[in-house]
């Protein structure tokens, strides 16, 4: 025994609570340790989340389905990037970010490292594209 105190965990998607994330996607929780976390976000097509920053974590995300535009402000640089299928991208503490679904949306899922404290976590920012209408993703009800 390594003195674990989390035993092993096993979770399908369609079993995730869903949830609206600050930023207005759509946000299933995975599993987590202390040290980190993974959700499956989804961004509608032409939907544009609010902009935001990280107050004490990093993520890394991976596309899992359709394409995306991201945009990124790391120290005073602003970058806009196309995601795809395939596509990883990093999104370190204190970066901005806003991200606008393609004609298909998009579904990407991410690692938060530490682990994801909670909805403060997310910090209004100015944003690169307008802010999207309040509420684009209704409420869904728990299966």
């Amino acid at each position: 025994m390594t003195g674990r105190t989390t035993p092993p965990q096993t979770l399908h998607v369609d079993s995730a609570a869903r949830e609206i994330a600050p930023d207005g996607s759509l946000v299933r929780p995975l599993l987590r340790f202390a040290q980190g976390s993974m959700a499956r976000f989804e961004i509608a097509a032409g939907q544009t989340t609010s902009a935001v920053a990280h107050r004490t974590v990093d993520e890394i995300w991976y596309v899992l389905q359709g394409d995306a535009q991201l945009w990124r402000r790391c120290e005073g640089a602003d970058a806009v990037v196309g995601i795809t299928v395939g596509t990883c991208v990093s999104i370190p503490c204190g970066t901005a970010f806003q991200c606008r679904g393609g004609a298909e949306g998009v579904a990407i899922v991410a690692v938060t490292m530490p682990a994801w404290p909670g909805d403060d976590e997310a910090q209004p920012v100015s944003g690169f594209w307008k802010k999207p209408m309040p509420g684009f993703w209704e409420r869904p009800a728990d299966s």
